[in-house]
């Protein structure tokens, strides 16, 4: 670094972080524990380059602090300094290239409903808050905190809370009441614990229907479902078709890789849940892996295959990099940590280039289609605007063989020119603004015959024409049209939730999936996960019960699944040599 450029970055870093907060020094008290505010700006070391700065907090103490985002070697770090706990550094995003390359597509948002007034600094304040910038897109709804497995990297589970978390029926419409008031189109996960360790599930799906919403998401590892095949696959067929026509939309479910190593949670389940699925007409199903560092990292290729073979039934994938809970030094953080570059990075090498990067976008590239959409009709739309640091997704094309096997993956950006489309919009929806109503359907009618142009191939792998479902998306603006893109591509997502090492608050500031709350709160995700000493346990904890009242109940769920799930080595060589499980991993046994 040279003796001038030096100067500029600490002259940029000084005047962006002054003040940092009105309550330096200060401390609020929250559930009990009282938390510091404020500490020294982390200093910039030979090489660096400063991005931006932030706030984050201590991973011991959960201090507010200053922190700085720097670039060094092409990659982005966090770094802040507490005054109990030193400094701490980690990998903030993999690829400083992706990183300004998404730059261009950040959204501020627009504000939402106002849950509780304003009392303290974020993230201390949530529920929502004045400050946040954005209206729920996914609402996470906690049914139970049961689960029927104990994975190590998982946010919670009774066992470990030492309580039992499963609010009423009428408790959970309350919360779904909550959401109403952002004025929004109402999107539901239903999240646990293992939502299926309910006994009344069906019935909860269909009151949160009765309520209006729009779309249910079900997140589940769906073990239950297998559990119940094994003994009695009409049964469990059964029960798929009731969470089905009950109102479930999406399976969100479980799955981090192709074998047993890399998948220990629901490898030798998913041929039963699967089969159970296709039988039940369960056909929109989104894997979701949790993608760790030295654990699955190198199946991430095999997982989008395994998708597409399964594209009947499965919808897309949504990669998530795990969450570091727990006091960990930091060669444990650093050999667990994978960010969404390194993921991208690793997906195009694992197919062979077939994935490109550069074919991957932010997620509010959304914002910019609604922001068109909003031109047209007038109407604010579901908007998108998270930080450009949280997510990010692409859509693949599949090539098959003659015989409907797989043969290769084409990226989106191979058929369709996206930053022309996107630059396009952009510059109608200006003009569409500055117009009158017949302007108006001059310019979407000029519109429509421009598309073309940024048409790289028209026909699809599968017959389709790419440029129909576009000007199907445009003109029609249904659920139904988007619907039919969807099936046709595959989806491909990853949402990286933070931890108290790599914490942003400027990200949590415009999260938008949320967790709803007994007390009325709706509060952004990664407040609720990963600030879960003042926000997760003590909201659950008082709305549950002890460990020893729950097992007075003697709870008895009615298909017979077990309170935990493990299978025996004979279970399992049993699994082995079932002709579903031969043909569910056909591919990939060796």
């Amino acid at each position: 670094m040279t003796e001038s450029s030096k100067v500029n970055n600490e002259k940029s870093l000084n005047s962006a972080m002054t003040p940092i907060s009105k309550m330096e020094g200060k401390t609020v008290v929250i559930e009990g524990k009282t938390i510091g505010i404020g500490g020294k700006i982390p200093e910039l070391k030979e090489g660096e380059k400063i991005v931006r700065v932030t706030q984050s907090v201590c991973p011991y103490c959960e201090r507010l602090i200053p922190a700085i985002i720097v670039e060094r070697n092409d990659k982005l770090y966090i770094r802040k300094v507490c005054p109990e706990h030193g400094e701490f550094e980690d990998l903030y995003y993999g690829s400083a290239k992706i990183y300004y390359r998404f730059l261009k597509y950040q959204e501020e948002g627009r504000g939402t409903n106002i849950y509780v007034p304003l009392s303290a600094p974020c993230p201390f304040n949530c529920g929502l808050c004045p400050m946040h910038k954005n209206h729920t897109a996914l609402a996470n709804i906690v049914v139970t905190n049961r689960c029927d497995l104990s994975c190590w990297y998982c946010f919670f589970f009774a066992e470990k809370a030492g309580y039992v978390y499963e609010p009423t029926i009428e408790q959970l419409r309350e919360q779904v009441r909550a959401l109403k008031k952002q004025k929004v189109t109402l999107a539901i996960q239903i999240t646990g614990g293992e939502p299926l360790m309910r006994d009344d599930i069906v019935d909860i799906i269909k009151m949160f229907k009765e309520e209006g919403v729009r779309h249910i998401q079900l997140n589940t590892e769906a073990i239950p479902l297998a559990e119940l095949y094994r003994k009695n696959p009409e049964e469990a067929i059964k029960w798929a078709k009731e969470l089905r026509e009950a109102g479930v939309n999406t399976i969100y479910m479980s799955f981090d890789g192709v074998s047993p190593k890399t998948n220990p949670k629901n490898h030798w389940d998913i041929p039963f849940i699967f089969d159970a699925f296709r039988k039940s007409g369960m056909t929109s199903v989104v894997l979701v892996p949790t993608v760790i560092k030295s654990v699955n990292d190198e199946d991430l290729g095999n997982i989008v295959k395994f998708a597409a073979e399964n594209m009947d039934i499965v919808r897309g994938v949504n990669f998530q990099p795990v969450s570091l809970t727990g006091r960990m030094k930091q060669h444990e953080v650093e050999k667990f940590r994978i960010t969404i570059p390194d993921l991208i990075r690793l997906l195009e090498e694992q197919t062979d280039g077939q994935i490109k990067s550069e074919s991957w976008y932010p997620i509010p590239v959304a914002a910019k289609f609604a922001r068109f959409i909003e031109a047209i009709t007038g109407k604010e739309q579901f908007l998108m605007a998270n930080h450009i640091a949280c997510g990010a997704a692409t859509y693949v094309i599949v090539e098959r063989n003659n015989d409907g096997s797989f043969k290769r993956f084409h990226s989106i950006t191979d058929f369709l020119d996206v930053d022309g489309f996107i630059e396009y919009l952009d510059e109608k929806k200006e003009r569409i603004e500055n117009s009158g109503k017949f302007m108006t359907y001059v310019q979407l009618a000029g519109m429509l015959m421009q598309i073309g142009k940024f048409i790289k191939q028209d026909k699809l792998p599968n017959g389709q024409s790419l440029k129909k479902l576009l000007y199907k998306i445009i003109t029609e603006r249904s659920y139904s049209a988007l619907g039919e893109f969807h099936y046709s591509l595959l989806f491909l997502g990853t949402m990286h939730f933070m931890d108290q090492y790599n914490y942003d608050v400027q990200r949590v500031m415009r999260c938008n999936i949320h967790y709803t709350s007994p007390d009325g709160r709706v509060i952004p995700f990664c407040a609720y996960n990963v600030l879960n000493d003042i926000y997760r346990d003590p909201i659950l904890r008082k709305n549950g019960m002890s460990l020893e009242e729950w097992n007075a109940k003697k709870w008895k769920h009615r298909y017979g699944i077990s309170e935990k799930y493990v299978l025996s080595a004979k279970e399992i060589q049993e699994i082995k040599e079932h002709p579903l499980y031969k043909k569910t991993y056909s591919s990939f046994l060796k």
